[in-house]
């Protein structure tokens, strides 16, 4: 075979792959809906639809010389004729066959390029004995079943190559068609604007002409009736212009969203690979489950439905392993012995899509969430005893926390739903659980319809510019400096009667301060970013506008710089970076949320302490003499109380410029001590540090509405904590 030859079947394969891939799913769809066992007439009208799909993948195989797909198409065809002729009655094992058997032609489908694929002989051959003897049974049993692993090939074939409608591209042409009427528009705008110019030009000529002669009243009247006329042709002009915007406008925003909709696929072109995944791995664990799907029209961007994939095949790998029973214990539990996992997908106000996968399983049972996350480290046994069940139920999205009691290539390393949590906040949507026990598991996650324009709040910080996409945005607002409290060393607000952590948002990006941010300022505006069921607070110079914006990518090697997730151009011609919400806050928590003290108050020279009078109030000897050396080293005054009736008298009497209190104390405890401080005029501007045992969330919130400025649990105790905390209140 010539070269040019070769070059010719190489091409014919890759339209062949494009071709086959139709009659497989096709095939595979068909059978699918035979395993629900329809009706004879349903049944029969099936089995004609894959027995032509067959016959047509076998010609077109012929046609590229693909020997191997024609002789295993030739044995399918045998088989559904046999169906046909009703010879033969198909048993669960005769299904796995020719489940196993598309599984087999999807592997050997010539690559993208057109390069022939290397097939399993041996496989070939045992498959085609299979479904030429039907009867004979297999003696092996059920056998296992691969198919639910995508296969790479063919994914990146189907990531190069999109159907679009005709409709949607006659309406793309002749709206760029229309764009030829913004070539003539200008040029016109550039013919008036020379027109003026040379007007302009006539005008310093006539002036030069004028002042050689005595007429100046003459030239001042012509003057005074030139520039009228002048006047009249700028407003035209400028009349015009503003026409023509509008006009322009229109067209560019009409090509602009017919433009993303040549990205728009149904979400069923996600959907489909999902009822054949189901099958095989319920089958292989022995559950009968159902799916149902439901919005499958709905459209969405196709790199959206492409980055999703792996995540909701996670997901619903995790309702099958995880959440679902066996039939006898769904009996015992008087449930339908078919399971249920529904996937529905819906539009939301806005540019918003909303994807649900749930189950009628078990549910999440949050005791073993505590316990593999405990395991890991990622929590400690006391933050177990007081995280509440939602706090408990977000764990499942950290990696390495897993609740299978064992490792397969299904699930146990703790990676799907990390996985899934990344990948939607990557796209800049938000996932949520809800979980019932022995109801249930509801994976709920929102993204957007499109990813080349979105909605951001415009922010300045450090005389900059940055754009937050709205959809991480949970509030904007102003809030007053003495409105900050500190909680274990880090500084919060209350927002809905909870402590929402603060950070200056050019302190997270590590930008330097302009010198107006250190100034003192009785209000600060803030933007409340939420991830997950995490909130934080980031203080900005200035929150300007919501505005639409063009996302643009960055090039390398910038392509993956922390913080920034891509850029955008504003309407002064300004590049604007976008920021990354995760990233972000990621960033937030590493940098351990920096203090606002220094820009909402005094600032100290560096390395310069101020020496404090210190009211200790603990009952503890032990806790209050490690208290007050810990104090007095770092060079303060300190004085001690063994409870709060013995401290406000220390108080009404003596001068202090702080009081660090225990809580759990007899007479009086630190929670009424503060309260009956923020109760005393003359002490109400006192500063007050609580460090107690007391790690719950009520006790922390308890402490932030009696007054507290900073709370210190004695658990996580560190003494840099105490004096830094010291430092910046008193």
């Amino acid at each position: 075979m010539s070269k040019q030859e070769e070059e010719f079947f190489k091409s014919l394969r890759a339209t062949f792959r494009v071709e086959a891939e139709e009659h497989l799913h096709a095939m595979s769809s068909g059978l699918l809906e035979l395993e629900k066992k329809p009706s004879g007439e349903k049944q029969a009208e099936i089995i004609e639809v894959i027995f032509r799909h067959a016959h047509s993948l076998k010609g077109a195989a012929r046609a590229v010389n693909l020997t191997e797909i024609e002789s295993i198409c030739q044995s399918l065809e045998s088989f559904f004729a046999a169906w046909k002729r009703r010879d033969i009655s198909p048993a669960p094992e005769h299904f796995d066959t020719l489940h196993r058997a598309l599984d087999w032609i999807g592997k050997v489908i010539p690559a993208a390029d057109g390069k022939p694929a290397a097939a399993d002989k041996t496989q070939l051959l045992a498959l085609t004995r299979e479904l030429e003897h039907p009867g004979a049974g297999r003696q092996e049993g059920r056998a296992p079943v691969q198919s639910h692993e995508a296969q790479p090939e063919r994914a990146a074939a189907s990531a190069q190559t999109v159907r679009l409608s005709t409709a949607k591209l006659d309406q793309l042409l002749l709206e760029a068609e229309e764009m030829l009427a913004v070539k003539l528009i200008t040029a016109r705008h550039a013919a008036d604007l020379r027109m003026v110019e040379a007007s302009f030009g006539e005008w310093k000529k006539e002036w030069t002409k004028i002042q050689q002669k005595a007429g100046v009243q003459e030239f001042l009247d012509w003057n005074f009736a030139y520039i009228k006329s002048l006047e009249g042709k700028l407003g035209a002009l400028a009349k015009a212009a503003a026409q023509d915007q509008h006009a322009i406008g229109r067209l560019v925003d009409d090509l602009l969203a017919d433009s993303k909709k040549l990205l728009l696929l149904p979400f069923s072109t996600l959907l489909d690979l999902f009822p054949k995944l189901v099958r095989d791995l319920s089958r292989e664990q022995g559950k009968d489950v159902d799916l149902v799907i439901r919005g499958g029209e709905v459209e969405m961007d196709k790199r959206i439905l492409e980055e999703m994939k792996d995540a909701l095949i996670h997901l619903v790998r995790n309702c099958i392993d995880h959440g679902l029973e066996k039939p006898e214990l769904r009996a015992r539990e008087n449930k339908p012995p078919r399971a249920t996992i529904t996937l529905a997908v819906s539009r939301l106000d806005g540019n918003k899509v909303e994807i649900l996968v749930s189950d009628d399983g078990t549910g999440i049972d949050l005791a073993k969430v505590k316990e593999a996350a405990l395991k890991h480290g990622l929590i400690s046994a006391a933050d177990a005893g007081q995280l509440n069940d939602q706090q408990a139920l977000a764990l499942i999205f950290q990696s390495e926390v897993s609740t299978s009691p064992i490792i397969t290539e299904i699930s146990g390393r703790g990676l799907g739903l990390a996985i899934v949590r990344e990948k939607t906040e990557k796209l800049g949507g938000r996932v949520a659980v809800e979980t019932h026990p022995r109801a249930g598991t509801t994976f709920r996650i929102v993204l957007p319809l499109t990813l080349a324009t979105f909605r951001g709040i415009l922010v300045r910080a450090a005389d900059r510019i940055f754009v937050i996409p709205i959809t991480h945005v949970e509030r904007v607002a102003r809030i007053q400096a003495s409105a900050i409290k500190t909680v274990e060393n880090r500084e919060t607000i209350a927002l809905n009667e909870r402590a929402v952590s603060l950070a200056r948002l050019s302190g997270v990006l590590g930008l330097p301060r302009a010198g107006k941010q250190a100034q003192a300022s009785e209000f600060l505006s803030i933007v409340v970013l939420g991830a997950a069921d995490e909130r934080i607070a980031f203080v900005v110079d200035e929150v300007l506008h919501e505005e639409e914006v063009l996302v643009k990518g960055l090039a390398k090697p910038l392509s993956r710089v922390r913080n920034v997730s891509g850029a955008t151009i504003l309407g002064s011609g300004k590049v604007v970076p976008i920021l990354n919400v995760t990233d972000l806050m990621k960033s937030a928590r590493k940098t351990g949320l920096t203090p606002l003290t220094a820009a909402v108050g005094e600032v100290e020279t560096k390395g310069e302490t101020k020496r404090k009078r210190i009211l200790v109030v603990e009952d503890s000897i032990t806790s209050r003499m490690l208290i007050k050396n810990i104090l007095e080293s770092a060079g303060h005054e300190v004085k001690t109380a063994v409870d709060g009736v013995e401290a406000l008298t220390e108080l009404r009497t003596n001068d202090f410029d702080l009081v660090v209190s225990d809580v759990e104390m007899p007479r009086m405890n630190g929670f009424d001590l503060t309260a009956h401080i923020r109760g005393d005029r003359k002490l109400a501007d006192k500063p007050v540090i609580l460090v107690t045992a007391l790690a719950s969330r009520e006790d922390r919130e308890r402490g932030i509405d009696v007054g507290a400025n900073a709370y210190i649990v004695k658990s996580s105790f560190d003494q840099s904590n105490l004096l830094d905390a010291v430092r910046r209140l008193a």
